[in-house]
């Protein structure tokens, strides 16, 4: 973790009444007078975390943070609502809280999901967006629902994927994602926590290069992964609202915009294929694939190569 900024405390925080009945929970961090980065939490739905502030020199940056719609402290949790909860509501939330905090342009910072909506937001947006940095490059395309919910994966984790098809019938398993969208609508909160925990340890499971059972106790917990669970689960349903392809085929509109992608040679999650098409559809974008790393932030290299990222744009 050398590769991190000291911990920083949250300097003020406080909730963003977007509409729709969605209150949104914000926290800022570090320089007040500093460059503006905001950070896109993964998931959909795993909301913010602590070691996210630390991407950045703080004597350099004015770090804003937010959970999504559904997501962390944000009101209605996505266990009791999904009303109104797209990912475009969500480019327009990240654009009221830019304005709301009177930032002309600002850094773009996600991973996995993350990446997902940074990039809608900038192909939305491309003058509020400086430079971007983004990591384990998501697109919702078919072809990466499919490799991680429709038996790719698999062939990597084969005693996981079992697990994760347990709670489905055999009707279910013909589609998980629509078997998994039945069990977590279910009256029944029993048979809704028992899917969800096994939807998010499916993840915890995959994520890292080397198996860590933290992560898996992490997604484990009932009251995260109801949350992960269902908005995942409404999202990717949905192809995330967009035309099949749509974040690559407009990576022309991010030209002029600086990016780096960080990707793991070995992410059994969002494989490489997705970074290296957006790297060569973006112009002025740069790859940098870290051999020795799966998915996780904390898998070897990544951490070195955000910080590599985020000191050059400073």
């Amino acid at each position: 973790m050398d590769e991190l900024y000291p911990p920083i405390p949250v300097r003020a925080d406080g909730m963003l009444d977007v509409g729709d009945g969605h209150r949104i929970y914000c926290q800022e961090a570090g320089n007040p007078r500093g460059k503006p980065v905001v950070v896109l939490h993964g998931g959909p739905g795993s909301g913010t975390a602590p070691m996210t502030r630390r991407h950045f020199d703080p004597e350099a940056y004015r770090i804003i943070l937010f959970d999504q719609r559904g997501a962390g402290r944000s009101t209605p949790n996505a266990g009791e609502s999904l009303s109104a909860n797209t990912l475009w509501h969500l480019v327009s939330d990240m654009e009221l809280l830019r304005e709301r905090l009177n930032i002309e342009r600002w850094l773009l910072f996600g991973g996995s999901w993350g990446s997902t909506l940074a990039l809608a937001y900038a192909e939305t947006h491309p003058s509020r967006v400086s430079e971007m940095v983004l990591r384990g490059i998501f697109t919702v395309r078919q072809r990466e629902l499919d490799w991680l919910y429709r038996g790719g994966a698999a062939n990597l984790f084969p005693a996981e994927w079992d697990a994760f098809l347990e709670p489905l019938d055999e009707r279910q398993q013909e589609d998980p994602l629509a078997g998994y969208a039945e069990l977590l609508h279910s009256p029944d909160r029993a048979v809704r926590e028992r899917a969800a925990i096994a939807w998010s340890v499916w993840e915890g499971a995959t994520v890292a290069l080397l198996p860590q059972q933290s992560f898996v106790n992490q997604y484990a917990n009932p009251q995260f992964a109801l949350t992960f669970a269902r908005l995942a689960v409404h999202y990717f349903q949905q192809g995330a609202w967009l035309e099949e392809g749509q974040l690559i085929r407009d990576a022309g509109r991010l030209a002029g915009i600086p990016g780096v992608l960080v990707q793991g040679r070995y992410d059994a999650v969002c494989p490489p294929i997705t970074a290296y098409q957006l790297h060569r559809a973006w112009p002025g974008s740069t790859l940098k694939l870290t051999e020795s790393a799966g998915h996780a932030v904390t898998d070897p290299g990544i951490l070195a190569a955000l910080r590599e990222a985020t000191d050059g744009f400073r």
